[in-house]
């Protein structure tokens, strides 16, 4: 993974001090850093997922040929919340109007988007049960992912601890404590997870 980084890398990036204190400091800093990104990650992913309301960031992905270049949507437009069912895009440029509703149907998000050549309206559809599903099944996926990433970090950590209890930096006990820091960081992540998309299964089932 381009996110993790070897023992070596993450102790001189790290370390300030040394002894067993700075050892374990490095192996938690390595595991929380890990399932830190995993966990931006998961929140960005859902927060992009049609729920049934209106919500900006399901444009996120959605990018615009303009002046010769496809481009964020954010960076021609600005995306309102009209009411629960209704986007309202409003561009800085009226000529890209045609451009911005043509992306918005080629992003594949289910949407049909209608303007008045001033601003571009998409209304958010009701979801059919089977789509529900679908989408439930997508956000389990993605906290699946986000628990991988977690337990990548317990992994780096933990060998971080083994090898340094091998060249006797540290003793014994020092790495049986390490390792109980590092479940327990990686348990309350998991926790963490689990809420997250509890959450929006529920959003997703609910409207």
């Amino acid at each position: 993974m381009a996110l993790r980084l070897t023992r070596r890398a993450f102790s001189r990036k790290l370390r300030v001090g040394t002894g067993s204190k700075a050892v374990i400091d490095d192996a938690i800093e390595l595991a929380t850093d890990t399932m830190d990104k995993g966990l931006d990650r998961l929140k960005k992913e859902l927060a992009r997922v049609r729920a049934g309301r209106a919500n900006p960031a399901i444009l996120d992905d959605v990018r615009v040929d303009a002046y010769g270049s496809m481009v964020p949507l954010n960076q021609v437009a600005t995306v309102t919340v009209a009411d629960a069912r209704l986007l309202v895009i409003k561009p800085y440029d009226r000529n890209s109007v045609p451009a911005i509703e043509k992306a918005v149907i080629n992003a594949s998000l289910g949407l049909n988007p209608n303007s008045d050549g001033v601003v571009v309206r998409v209304p958010i559809p009701p979801l059919t049960e089977e789509r529900r599903k679908g989408l439930v099944k997508q956000v389990k996926e993605a906290g699946e992912e986000a628990k991988i990433a977690a337990r990548h970090g317990r992994r780096d950590a933990n060998d971080l601890l083994k090898s340094a209890e091998k060249d006797k930096e540290i003793s014994e006990d020092d790495l049986k404590r390490g390792l109980e820091r590092v479940q327990k960081i990686t348990d309350d992540y998991t926790a963490q997870i689990d809420e997250i998309v509890k959450a929006k299964e529920s959003e997703i089932m609910e409207n």
